[in-house]
């Protein structure tokens, strides 16, 4: 009897593909997503960034995807066949890619649901490809190697300081629009840089320091801003498709928008295999391999953090390792399913930080971020009572007009911390 795991159930991307085959890559962060594709066309892919929008991708992704799936899945895989129906790309030379986890959230399960999605669209015949770390889909030509997953880390970098600065410029520009034209700058440079295979900690340590200058640079003006942080569900926290452009929103409204970066999130995964030593007793080789990673991700970020301080206009993130025990008291770290304890950790950090209003995105019916977000607002509120939290649902059921209602209560009675100044002051 043949071996059911052998028989191939789906189309593969393979070494042959490579060549010709444009591989169409969903929007979750623009910046960040566009530098790796230059990475990726370092290593002879071709790849784009989709960035088709509006109300068909919602429509195209509920005709495919049921309605009580998770929403990101629902965004991600209607924006795909939005774009396959939009004929922009010849059919029979695209692939598409998705992340996959590898834990316990839904996330895991997209690509399966992808696939079925693309068969009763009639697009069956194109392969799907899985970004994981995790060894999933290992049939795939597609491999992260440990080079790309360096330089990778690089685009992370690069993406999460350019957030950063941007967020923190925007409020206060006196030209509106020159912070976003400065980073769209840096990015093209860098995503050209990237694809060019220029990369080293030598240089990234000079591009920041440029990077930084430039954006001090800028003319700004005004009057404190309420810092109005955004935390929740990985896709909904980052995407502008998931969450309505949130940030534009925000600005508009008067805030100085704060959002812990990628690389703490992916410092949060790599943790969670240290504490599966502690708590469970795991694998202890991999232990020691996960504590490596943990020192080696964080001397990346002390880099970004050193730069920022050196310079003097901006807020640096808080190192990681400031950050988990952050919880003590109100979440168990053994809480790691989607975002877990780093969710309620990034609230508390960015009450640490000034930041007393704080947006809590959610998809609705996400149980891992209903217990670690919404859930931890009563307890967090108890500890830090200036703490202004509001948890916002986003759904293919929801409305933008109440989500920004009630971001607008919240805005109400936002408060400015005293330890915030404009960065032009300084």
């Amino acid at each position: 009897m043949t071996n059911e795991k052998h028989i191939r159930k789906y189309p593969i991307f393979t070494e042959e593909m490579k060549k010709d085959y444009t591989i169409l890559i969903p929007t979750m962060l623009p910046r960040h997503f566009k530098i790796m594709i230059g990475i990726m066309k370092a290593y002879g892919y071709k790849a784009e960034l989709l960035e088709n929008m509006g109300p068909d991708v919602i429509t195209e992704g509920l005709k495919y995807v049921h309605n009580d799936t998770c929403y990101p899945a629902q965004l991600v895989i209607g924006q795909m066949i939005d774009a396959l129906n939009s004929g922009k790309y010849d059919k029979n030379k695209v692939a598409l890619m998705i992340t996959q986890t590898g834990g316990g959230c839904r996330a895991s399960n997209y690509i399966h649901l992808l696939r079925k999605a693309l068969e009763k669209a009639g697009y069956g015949y194109i392969p799907v490809i899985s970004l994981n770390f995790s060894g999933l889909e290992k049939e795939s030509a597609f491999k992260m190697t440990p080079a790309i997953l360096h330089r990778f880390l690089y685009a992370i970098c690069y993406g999460d300081l350019l957030m950063n600065l941007v967020n923190q410029t925007k409020p206060y520009e006196l030209n509106s629009g020159d912070a976003e034209a400065l980073a769209d700058l840096w990015t093209e440079r860098l995503t050209a840089e990237m694809a060019k295979g220029k990369v080293s900690r030598r240089n990234a340590k000079k591009n920041y320091a440029l990077i930084i200058e430039d954006f001090a640079k800028i003319p700004k003006g005004g009057s404190p801003k309420p810092r109005v942080g955004i935390v929740g569900e990985i896709f909904v926290k980052f995407s502008p498709l998931g969450n309505n452009n949130l940030e534009d929103f925000l600005v508009s409204e008067g805030a100085e928008v704060v959002v812990p970066g990628l690389l703490d999130f992916c410092l949060y995964v790599v943790y969670n295999g240290v504490l599966d030593r502690k708590l469970y007793g795991r694998n202890k080789k991999s232990s020691f391999l996960y504590k490596f990673l943990i020192k080696f991700f964080e001397s990346y970020q002390m880099d970004l953090i050193k730069a920022i301080e050196s310079e003097g206009s901006f807020n640096p993130p808080m190192p990681f390792h400031e950050v988990p025990p952050l919880t003590e008291g109100i979440i168990g770290m053994g809480v790691k399913m989607g975002e877990g304890w780093l969710l309620t950790a990034e609230m508390i950090e960015l009450i640490h930080e000034g930041a007393m209003n704080i947006v809590c995105t959610q998809p609705f019916g996400c149980l891992p971020n209903h217990i670690a977000g919404k859930g931890m607002m009563k307890p967090i509120k108890e500890k830090y009572p200036e703490a202004n939290i509001v948890a916002i649902d986003y759904d293919s059921g929801a409305t933008k007009i109440n989500q920004e209602n009630r971001i607008k209560l919240m805005l109400s009675t936002a408060i400015i911390s005293e330890d915030n100044r404009p960065i032009f002051n300084k």
